[in-house]
């Protein structure tokens, strides 16, 4: 993924990838990560838990337009089945622009 989004950047377009493997992250340095200790293959969540992947989808956006440094890794808090996402605030419209 982080070749690609590498490829996409050259092109002026700003990208965030989301990882559940931390050590190939390390090692390929894509722009923009967030990371998740999730099992392989539920990169945004549990099937069909709305709320957690939008969750993470919305943490996600807010690292790319947070994220400054290249090849930023950012440790999403979230765990995996022992979060309840009824109480989870989006971040501020503010910070999304």
């Amino acid at each position: 993924m982080g070749l690609i989004q590498r490829k996409i950047e050259q092109s002026g377009i700003a990208t965030v990838g989301i990882s559940i493997v931390r050590e190939y992250t390390e090692k390929v340095q894509p722009p923009r990560t967030v990371f998740l200790h999730w099992p392989f293959g539920h990169p945004l969540g549990e099937p069909g838990n709305r709320q957690q992947q939008r969750a993470v989808v919305l943490e996600a956006l807010r690292a790319l337009y947070q994220i400054r440094e290249p090849g930023t890794i950012v440790d999403l808090p979230f765990r995996w089945r022992r979060e309840r996402y009824d109480d989870y605030q989006p971040p501020p419209e503010e910070e999304l622009q």
